[in-house]
């Protein structure tokens, strides 16, 4: 039996509040071969990511992945790392500074945003302390994952479950397992997108998301799918004709069938056929990273002009700006219904009235069995 941490002392007089948690893949903490070593340990080992027989993949993972790819992958972080670290994690945490300040002014009630990585740090479970010890008696959590799938919003759930497990007093909790039609998020997409190709579009806008095995798709995951569905409502607010976009997947790794068409094999046969310019967004990722700066702005990007493209051109991801923080806290109202911190009813002063007076029952009837 799994012991239970200690819970917080419980104060009587404090107001409770709503924690959102936050959530995203995570990064390493340094664009060097170590880090990259522990990180990947932990990504890969995650039977959500890998769905192979443990045993076999513990063999494979450490005697030949842990020993080549972490080089690998550092010299690719070290191409797109910053002054503020990594990408991913310096845009995240405005993405939860953002979040928090709009909540702070369209709610009623406290609300307190946290940043948990599903792998590295801050950890998730970092996260649920922060919001523990904040009196966070609601939860709900946000993977930053448009399209649903096991191997992303799947494995936070096991993360948060996970954590949850050792708390003896759990907070109530729901989950946002995916938004990928939800209208805030496709018209931050739409109005971003526009705005980028305003001037000079390319031939072609190519909605490139991350690859996943096909073997997931015929299990059922509904990824796919929902990438389709995204890239479709999209493309109809641009008013795209059918010829214009289409939809492809990046980041293949081993030598099964993944999702297709390979968004390096379509760039190149685009190039060779005469295509000439090519605009690349990216949907499935809330921030930019490695995915999307280095592969897909930087790798992909040689790959269409080498076979003959002359335009090639990377939309950036939502991240921090002002339509996507407004979309993403719509959807936490919306799934935040009926707590009371989102209720027009809050009333602050009454409530505090209301933890004085219990406050007071308490000291009172401490007072009165000591006297027993």
């Amino acid at each position: 039996m799994m012991k239970s941490t200690i819970t917080p002392a419980f104060a009587h007089d404090r107001l409770a509040c709503t924690g959102i948690l936050l959530a995203n893949l995570g990064t390493p903490d340094a664009p060097t071969p170590s880090a990259l070593r522990r990180y990947l340990g932990e990504f890969l080992w995650d039977s959500r990511v890998v769905e192979i027989p443990r045993l076999l993949w513990w063999l494979i993972l450490h005697g030949v992945i842990l020993r080549i790819r972490p080089a690998q992958s550092a010299r690719k972080y070290a191409r797109i790392w910053t002054s503020e670290g990594s990408p991913l994690l310096a845009i995240s945490r405005r993405q939860a500074a953002a979040l928090a300040k709009t909540l702070a002014e369209r709610c009623p009630g406290p609300v307190q945003v946290a940043l948990g990585m599903r792998y590295g740090q801050p950890s998730i479970a970092s996260a649920l302390a922060e919001l523990r010890t904040a009196g966070a008696e609601r939860l709900l959590v946000l993977p930053l994952y448009p399209q649903y799938s096991a191997a992303t919003t799947a494995s936070t759930f096991d993360a948060v479950a996970a954590e949850l497990r050792t708390w003896r007093w759990l907070p109530e909790l729901r989950f946002i397992a995916q938004y990928h039609d939800d209208p805030g998020y496709l018209d931050a997409l739409a109005a971003q997108i526009r705005a980028d190709r305003a001037e000079q579009p390319g031939e072609r806008l190519l909605f490139s998301f991350h690859g996943l095995p096909k073997r997931n798709l015929l299990a059922g995951d509904p990824y796919h799918c929902q990438c389709h569905k995204t890239a479709r409502l999209v493309a109809e607010r641009l008013e795209l004709a059918p010829e214009q976009w289409v939809v492809a997947f990046q980041s293949r790794f081993g030598r099964a069938e993944w999702l297709q068409p390979y968004t390096s094999v379509l760039l190149t046969e685009w190039g060779k056929a005469g295509v000439k310019s090519v605009d690349v967004v990216c949907p499935g990722f809330a921030a930019d990273c490695l995915e999307t700066l280095e592969e897909i702005a930087m790798e992909n990007r040689q790959t269409f002009l080498d076979a003959g493209g002359e335009r090639y051109r990377y939309l950036p991801a939502l991240n921090d700006a002002s339509d996507h923080i407004t979309a993403l806290a719509g959807l936490v109202e919306r799934h935040a219904t009926g707590w009371p911190e989102f209720s027009a009813q809050y009333d602050t002063d009454a409530l505090h009235a209301e933890c004085a007076a219990r406050r007071d029952r308490a000291v009172k009837f401490l007072s009165n069995r000591n006297n027993l």
